[in-house]
């Protein structure tokens, strides 16, 4: 595998971006690859972008220095884009990727269509943060690249109980432990510390949850109304669709949050039968085989009837 310094050749200014709605692994990877550049590369102008993040998520070094808007024009010699397996989901910064001299894509999703000059896609691994961390240069991590890298991990195992966890991730982990991380808060208090509103949340997600083909899948959905009810943003809803999949019976797990009238946010999530990343491309989504997302347009029922039908064809 091709190390991070191999694509520096002549380059002086780098951009970074990661997926719209950036979530742990996005937000680590994309950031420990910025801790990484700035601390060991001092001559390089690094810039990163994403949509605003959580904040349980700004303990991490430099998460002040993120770049929020693409009002500014600018010309970078790399454009890396980690953790999004097309350009439709990098949001407004496909302008950067689009006026790069060179761009690079780092990525571990199985729907990644290699649409950089150059990819780095390994769909086995657990994380972007997994695969950004077997590219560097291990004598260079120090503890702020390795708390960012170990949290991006963490998210996208499910705390290292997803299949898609291996040897190599528990190895890679033990590792980024090693430089002095305090694992233990980054695991409880940005995977498990809920706030009294996400809690309140969670708990009405739960109650209204239906379940259909004699128990094996489950969905719930949120409607825009009550995120002005509750006051809330899509982050506070992090881990619904997690505690809808461990139901007890149940193989596929839906968890939907309308964007607009009629516009939802889904996230499918499932167990051992259903490789959910073939239902979410079916409707122009992706992910992996146990996570994967897409947006979809329509009534609730129209959504659920949509995506039970693909379901199906797996459960038999």
């Amino acid at each position: 595998m091709n190390k991070i310094e191999n694509y520096l050749e002549g380059v002086k200014t780098v951009g970074i971006t990661g997926h719209r709605r950036p979530d742990g692994d996005c937000i680590g990877s994309c950031l420990g690859l910025y801790n990484y550049l700035t601390k060991n590369y001092p001559e390089l102008s690094v810039s990163l972008y994403l949509e605003s993040i959580a904040d349980k998520f700004v303990f991490l070094k430099n998460s002040d220095k993120i770049i929020f808007n693409t009002e500014k024009d600018e010309e970078f010699d790399l454009f890396i884009v980690l953790d999004s397996s097309d350009l439709e989901r990098i949001g407004e910064t496909v302008k950067y990727f689009d006026k790069a001299k060179k761009t690079l894509c780092i990525d571990h999703h199985i729907s990644n269509n290699n649409f950089a000059m150059e990819n780095v896609v390994d769909a086995k691994l657990s994380s972007a943060s997994e695969l950004l961390y077997m590219m560097l240069d291990e004598d260079k991590v120090d503890k702020y690249v390795a708390e960012a890298l170990y949290l991006g991990i963490v998210h996208d195992s499910g705390v290292f109980k997803y299949s898609n966890t291996s040897y190599n991730t528990m190895a890679i982990a033990g590792k980024l432990m090693e430089k002095g991380i305090d694992f233990t808060s980054i695991i409880d208090d940005t995977f498990y510390t809920k706030t009294y509103v996400q809690n309140q949340i969670l708990g009405r997600a739960l109650l209204e949850s239906v379940v259909f083909y004699d128990g094996k899948c489950i969905f719930s959905v949120v409607k825009k109304d009550e995120f002005d009810f509750y006051n809330i943003t899509s982050a506070d809803l992090d881990g619904v669709v997690e505690q809808l999949r461990i139901t007890k019976g149940v193989e596929v797990a839906i968890f939907m949050y309308e964007t607009e009238p009629m516009e939802y946010k889904i996230s499918l999530r499932s167990k051992s039968e259903v490789d959910v990343s073939k239902v979410a491309e079916y409707f122009g989504g992706g992910g992996h085989i146990r996570a994967a997302g897409v947006m979809m347009h329509g009534t609730v029922y129209d959504v659920i009837n949509n995506l039970s039908e693909q379901i199906s064809l797996q459960l038999g």
